[in-house]
C-alpha cells in the first residue's frame, strides 16, 4: 500500500484521511503543546520530531496497511487530532505482541465535542472490517484518566501494568468476535 492508498473515513462530523506535507503545522502545533505531550513522554516535541512522527505514520501504511489518521472537522477542515494504530515495535515486558496499538491525540481546541469517541469508533470499525483485527492494544499513562475512560467506553481493558521508558502505565486490550466467513 502507498501514502495514496490510505483509506479515507467519513463520520458525521469528521474526515480522517492520511497525513500530508501540509499538515506539519498543525501537527507541529498539536506536539508542541504541554496539555497534550502531558503523558506522552512529558515534553513538547520539536518540529525535527514531528515531522519523523508523520513520516512514521506514513510508513506503517507503507509497510503494514494500518496506520494513524489525521482527524478534521467535516465542515469547517479545522484540525481535530490523530487517530489510527501502529506497531512500534516497543521493547517492554509484557510485549504488545503484534496486535495493531491503538492511538489518539485531540488537539485542545477540540475537545469536550466528542470527536475522539467519534473517530475512534470509525478507526476500530475500519480495522475490525478491512484488516480483519480481533485484538487491539493500547499503552496508556497510568495518571492519564481521561484516556482510560475513552479506552474502556470503546471495549477496552486493562490486561497488564508495567512501566515503560520509566513512566508507570497500564496496557488495554479490546477482543471482538468477527463474523467467520
Amino acid at each position: 500500500m502507498n501514502a495514496h492508498a490510505i483509506p479515507v473515513l467519513q463520520t458525521d462530523r469528521l474526515i480522517l484521511r492520511g497525513h500530508q506535507r501540509s499538515d506539519l503545522k498543525d501537527c507541529v502545533d498539536l506536539w508542541s503543546n504541554p496539555a497534550v505531550t502531558r503523558y506522552i513522554g512529558g515534553r513538547a516535541f520539536t518540529p525535527e520530531e514531528v515531522w519523523s512522527r508523520i513520516l512514521r505514520y506514513v510508513g506503517h501504511w507503507s509497510l503494514l496497511s494500518f496506520g494513524y489518521w489525521l482527524v478534521s472537522e467535516k465542515t469547517t477542515g479545522a484540525f481535530v487530532g490523530e487517530v489510527g494504530f501502529a506497531d512500534f515495535e516497543r521493547d517492554m515486558a509484557p510485549s504488545l505482541g503484534k496486535a495493531p496499538e491503538a492511538g489518539w491525540i485531540i488537539s485542545p481546541e477540540a475537545r469536550g465535542k466528542g470527536y475522539a469517541r467519534e473517530a475512534i469508533a470509525a478507526a476500530h470499525v475500519w480495522i475490525n472490517d478491512v484488516y480483519g483485527a480481533s485484538r487491539t492494544v493500547c499503552m496508556i499513562d497510568h495518571d492519564n484518566v481521561i484516556s482510560q475512560q475513552i479506552a474502556r467506553k470503546h471495549g477496552y481493558s486493562v490486561w497488564s501494568e508495567t512501566s515503560y521508558h520509566g513512566t508507570p502505565v497500564r496496557l488495554y486490550e479490546r477482543i471482538v468476535k468477527l463474523p467467520q466467513p
